[in-house]
């Protein structure tokens, strides 16, 4: 108590001091600012600004046999340019470690130890158009992985770099210049069943977003139109290099009445003035429905390229449906995609489904059973497909359990696929513990193994404060 009383006479002394030496100390000095801009959080103010800080740091452990892979659905590449486009279907098709592919162990130990970091400032002040805000977001990712008993990364594999340096102003609209994430919107796009879609699985829950390079530097001028109204104009990519600098992206959403929907554009290479590969477009649509108990949601993406030899496109699809019915939830999904190659010939077209229902057992207690499966176009490559059942139980209001079992297959490739190779399936089961007490900490401890061998243990933590 002594102590304590101590403390609080010490900052009633500091409070009664004269208004000049007050005034030096803006932490300590009224909050009216942040009040009046209706700021909240963890919060300094001076005189004029208003400072919000927030952050997190989250740590990941793996580890286990889990260094290879077998690949069950040859999807399109993600991302914002195709490796190859137009070299077989979009010309690149993305083989990395994913819930697409199956798993095989190495002979040696595989592990992972990640610790990101996240530090943001926003300093905001009134004037005469709205709020005026600067934003330095500081990032960090340490990380370690060592792939069958060899180091792959050692070290700070991203540096503490700022991610976002940016000024804005305004309220109902706003200019924003600086290093900043795009203004493209890829919403509206995640099927509703519990396993996903592996085309949408590549795509980040979704449909592509298109090859246009996106976000860095930017000039970017965002508008309320009123009634759910938004719409969005921006140059964007000033900082990239030759002939893909340069993008103009734009905009249109809206928002009201059990509807969310919207329509995003982009045209890429339009800074070194010349006709080259760096010549891009993407196009990115979606809108999701909730009427009572149903959901509808529809999205497409498309886009393409110039390329000497002929330019190139690619068009993606998909269609999810979702029905809650008392204690049952029922989630249907479609996908397709196709485009042209290099040189204007078609590509054959993917396609894939995927189907869940769902039931609450009890308050705290939920059932999951589903599937998906994929269709190659290409002519001898033979299907993919998971199938599962998952068990998710809030044990308490912090600690929930998540089990889940299923079997991961491919079908056989024939001719004229070279190679031929036969079909092969994997069965596989996981467990987490996720514990939340409180306080912006969150910590889980899970487990995978699998029928040929391969497993991986996985401990995550986080703190996130603002």
């Amino acid at each position: 108590m002594k102590l304590k009383s101590l403390i609080l006479g010490s900052v009633a002394a500091v409070g009664l001091s004269t208004a000049g030496f007050a005034a030096d100390l803006g932490v300590l000095t009224s909050l009216d600012v942040c009040d009046d801009l209706g700021l909240s959080g963890l919060t300094i103010s001076s005189d004029t600004n208003c400072l919000q800080i927030s952050g997190s740091v989250a740590y990941t452990f793996e580890a286990g046999k889990f260094s290879a892979s077998r690949n069950i659905a040859n999807t399109f590449v993600s991302g914002n340019t195709p490796a190859a486009p137009g070299v077989g279907n979009l010309g690149s098709k993305k083989n990395a470690d994913g819930v697409r592919n199956i798993d095989v162990p190495a002979a040696n130990g595989d592990w992972d130890s990640k610790v990101e970091t996240y530090l943001k400032f926003v300093g905001t002040a009134s004037s005469d158009f709205g709020p005026a805000r600067v934003v330095i977001n500081l990032r960090q990712r340490d990380y370690k992985r060592v792939r069958n008993g060899v180091v792959a990364v050692n070290g700070d594999e991203h540096a503490l770099r700022a991610q976002d340096a940016y000024v804005q102003i305004g309220d109902s609209t706003v200019l924003s210049a600086g290093k900043k994430g795009s203004i493209f919107n890829e919403g509206d796009d995640e099927p509703f069943n519990f396993t996903g879609l592996f085309m949408s699985d590549d795509a980040d829950k979704g449909v592509w977003e298109g090859p246009v390079f996106k976000g860095g530097h930017v000039i970017q001028l965002e508008s309320s139109f009123g009634n759910g109204v938004v719409g969005k104009i921006g140059l964007e990519a000033l900082n990239e290099t030759d002939a893909n600098a340069g993008s103009l992206i734009g905009v249109l959403e809206y928002a009201g009445d059990g509807i969310t929907a919207h329509i995003s554009g982009s045209m890429g290479g339009l800074l070194d003035g010349q006709q080259n590969t760096g010549d891009v477009y993407g196009v990115h649509a979606g809108i999701t429905g909730t009427f009572d108990a149903f959901k509808l949601r529809a999205a497409l993406a498309a886009g393409g390229g110039y390329n000497p030899a002929g330019n190139w496109s690619y068009w993606n699809g998909l269609v999810s449906g979702e029905g809650n019915f008392d204690m049952f939830k029922v989630a249907l999904s479609g996908e397709f995609a196709g485009g042209t190659a290099i040189g204007g010939g078609a590509l054959d077209t993917d396609y894939g489904f995927g189907a869940s229902i769902g039931a609450k057992v009890t308050d705290g207690v939920e059932i999951n059973l589903g599937g998906r499966y994929f269709n190659d176009g290409t002519p001898g490559v033979g299907d993919g497909y998971q199938v599962a059942a998952q068990l998710v139980a809030a044990v308490t209001e912090t600690i929930k359990i998540t089990g889940e079992v299923g079997v991961y297959g491919h079908g056989e490739n024939v001719a004229p696929v070279v190679p031929v190779a036969g079909s092969f399936s994997d069965v596989y089961g996981s467990a987490e513990l996720a514990w939340a007490p409180g306080g912006g900490f969150t910590s889980s401890l899970g487990a995978k193994v699998q029928q040929n061998g391969a497993y991986k243990v996985t401990f995550k933590a986080a703190k996130s404060f603002q």
